[in-house]
């Protein structure tokens, strides 16, 4: 039986790890080739370590392993040129571009606007809202290229769909993000290229699951668990989940790439456990 996007080529950013990685094997699975970028480096204003070039290896062999193909680099998505040399390296290897998953991004919160580091808020903005428009951009003519459609799916939070203190940065990119996804799909529709955006709550992956964060949520604790920081995670969601796991969201992201989604576009998608149900 065919996979449910045989034969696609799926461009992911922040495919080293976590959600990234997640997309990459669960589209995998289903029959895609995959175009991956990462940065594999740290980013000053990020207090928790980011995915490294082991990290990439590792998903490179995880696609691999599932008979799949796979073509990485390591790229910044702040770099346009960078981003477009890789998607259209990619396109070249493969012969085709069906799916845009512009999934890179960092965390970064903890702090009151009023002492709120410029910097720290031009590069999150920087990685999570213009890195996503970025993708965007370089990968567009690559789909409209094709004439057969496509789908763009845009990673943005819980926290793009509500609000939440100390966050400004964070929120501020991830309720761009909607912005961006409805304006491509207005944009695109005429050339049946989808345009959504998924919503994660909290989920198990190192941005969630390290020890500033934990330390954050668990002041009371000298050395606190992620188990530890899960009775506080909990208390976000709706349902008694204290942690989603990246396939859930790896499971939206198939849906809306696959023809099942074929008439889908504009739409905001939460995988958060009721978070922005919640009253």
């Amino acid at each position: 039986m065919a996979g449910r996007v045989e034969g696609k080529v799926a461009f992911i950013t922040g495919v080293a790890r976590g959600q990234g990685r997640a997309h990459a094997v669960r589209l995998a699975q289903e029959g895609a080739d995959i175009i991956g970028v990462d940065l594999c480096a740290d980013v000053d204003t990020v207090d928790y370590p980011m995915a490294t070039a082991a990290d990439l290896a590792e998903t490179v062999a995880l696609v691999e392993k599932l008979g799949r193909r796979i073509v990485t680099a390591v790229a910044d998505v702040r770099d346009e040129d960078a981003l477009r040399t890789a998607v259209d390296a990619g396109v070249a290897e493969f012969g085709r571009l069906d799916v845009v998953v512009a999934n890179a991004g960092i965390s970064g919160g903890g702090a009151a606007t009023e002492t709120l580091d410029a910097h720290a808020w031009r590069t999150l903005l920087d990685i999570d809202l213009t890195g996503c428009f970025l993708t965007a951009k370089v990968a567009i003519p690559h789909l409209v290229a094709g004439g057969r459609g496509g789908s763009i799916i845009l990673t943005s939070s819980m926290l793009g769909l509500k609000g939440q203190g100390w966050m400004a940065a964070y929120v501020s990119a991830k309720h761009g993000l909607v912005g961006l996804m409805r304006s491509l799909a207005n944009e695109l529709a005429g050339q049946l290229i989808r345009v959504n955006s998924v919503h994660p709550g909290n989920v198990r992956t190192p941005m969630v699951d390290n020890e500033s964060l934990r330390r954050m949520l668990r002041p009371d604790l000298a050395n606190p668990t992620i188990d530890d920081a899960a009775a506080v995670l909990g208390g976000l969601h709706l349902m008694p989940v204290p942690l989603i796991e990246a396939v859930d969201v790896a499971n939206a992201v198939l849906f809306l790439a696959s023809d099942e989604a074929r008439y889908i576009t504009g739409v905001a998608l939460p995988v958060d456990a009721g978070a922005t149900a919640k009253g």
